[in-house]
């Protein structure tokens, strides 16, 4: 559905803006970003931008501590930016002090773009071969045939209710937008110009007349349509999240009884009491799935290489996929969680499930869905439609 012809497109327009990578193993260069060739000796740091929960070294709790282990083993000494939302992750990422960033799919296409990171040598990552395949390649990941990372892992964005306030049990999204005035002011949603898709997947199912076939690739009425849609449910909604503890209490309090989640807030929830379930609609969902990158200027190449070979080797995978609540990247990890049930809960090794789930992607001008006859709204856009619709 999704091909990588738009970007040649954007090659034409002087969107992209590719440099060459410094890489210490050399490169080769094929149009622009080089790859590099091999691994030498770690340059002794690696500077990271992470998402919390990603590089812990048990200062948070003694016992998630995978940081300490790389660095005896590598002599790479890590150092952690935690940034808060995928706009920081951008922001850091262009300043060129970083070596490697976990990206989400609404940040990965916009550093590609830009020319931020390199294409990464998955033959120099020996984890990588055990990467389950429905992570590999995919259009928030790659560009041309090649891998812009190292997949980390994956979720989808399901539907909670509490079961003690919300009847029926809801099994579409139709509960938290044409009918959502039933729980007015209790309703929650994602605090992101990402969210749009959820709208924009709906409409793909309710409102086929408007030709909506990827939920990241909308004309100027498809976005119309979708900002429509949130401006109603906005009506409804009593606040939006973007730190999931802020969701768990919510939902404990009874301040939201209905809206979009994550798999880890449902669990947390329940395990705090909250009688809550969390469904994945029979529209199915958007999604995310994180991706290890490296910069294009990365001063530490050798040490970044080290690390995403590190962060997704089966055992240390495990131990963050289990910490921060995910499906694990790595085939094998799922041998080694401490909870056996994790890999079943999170659907790790169920494609099935994870073919309904439409992993978030950075929205370009160039329609991610193939269409040639029509300019689609990118991420700036969504930006402001997003601010626009929380008035």
């Amino acid at each position: 559905m999704r091909n990588a012809n738009p970007w040649k497109a954007a090659v034409a327009a002087g969107v992209l803006a590719l440099v060459a990578a410094c890489g210490s193993g050399g490169g080769t260069h094929d149009g622009g970003v080089a790859e590099q060739r091999s691994v030498g000796k770690g340059e002794g740091r690696v500077d990271i931008i992470a998402w919390a929960g990603y590089a812990e070294d048990g200062s948070n709790d003694p016992k998630a501590d995978w940081v300490h282990p790389f660095e005896k083993q590598t002599g790479c000494k890590v150092n952690t930016k935690t940034a808060g939302t995928s706009d920081e992750m951008v922001s850091l990422m262009k300043t060129g002090q970083y070596d490697t960033v976990s990206a989400s799919g609404d940040a990965t296409l916009r550093l590609i773009a830009a020319g931020d990171v390199a294409p990464v040598n998955t033959r120099l990552v020996p984890n990588y071969r055990d990467i389950f395949s429905g992570l590999k390649m995919r259009p928030f990941n790659s560009k041309d045939g090649k891998m812009y990372g190292i997949p980390h892992g994956r979720g989808a964005n399901l539907l909670m209710y509490r079961t003690d306030k919300v009847s029926p049990a809801p099994d579409s999204w139709k509960a938290v937008f044409d009918g959502a005035a039933k729980y007015a002011g209790k309703v929650t949603a994602y605090d992101s110009p990402i969210y749009i898709a959820d709208a924009a997947l709906y409409l793909m199912k309710t409102r086929p007349a408007l030709g909506i076939k990827d939920p990241y690739a909308l004309d100027r009425t498809q976005l119309n349509a979708s900002v429509a849609l949130l401006k109603k449910q906005r009506q409804q909604i009593g606040e939006y999240w973007s730190e999931y503890q802020k969701e768990v209490t919510a939902f404990k309090g009874g301040d939201s009884v209905l809206g979009t989640t994550w798999q880890v807030i449902a669990n947390t929830a329940a395990a705090e009491k909250a009688p809550v379930k969390a469904v994945l609609p029979k529209e199915g969902a958007t999604g995310w799935s994180d991706t290890w990158m490296v910069s294009a200027k990365a001063a530490h190449p050798n040490c970044a290489y080290k690390w995403l070979n590190w962060i997704v080797s089966p055992k240390v995978n495990a131990q963050v996929a289990e910490y921060f609540g995910e499906a694990p990247a790595n085939r094998k990890a799922c041998k080694e969680t401490a909870d056996p049930r994790h890999c079943d809960v999170y659907h790790a090794d169920d494609e099935s499930y994870y073919r309904r789930v439409h992993f978030w992607t950075t929205p370009v001008p160039q329609c991610l869905d193939g269409r040639k006859n029509v300019k689609c709204t990118d991420y700036a856009e969504w930006t402001r439609a997003w601010t626009e619709i929380k008035g």
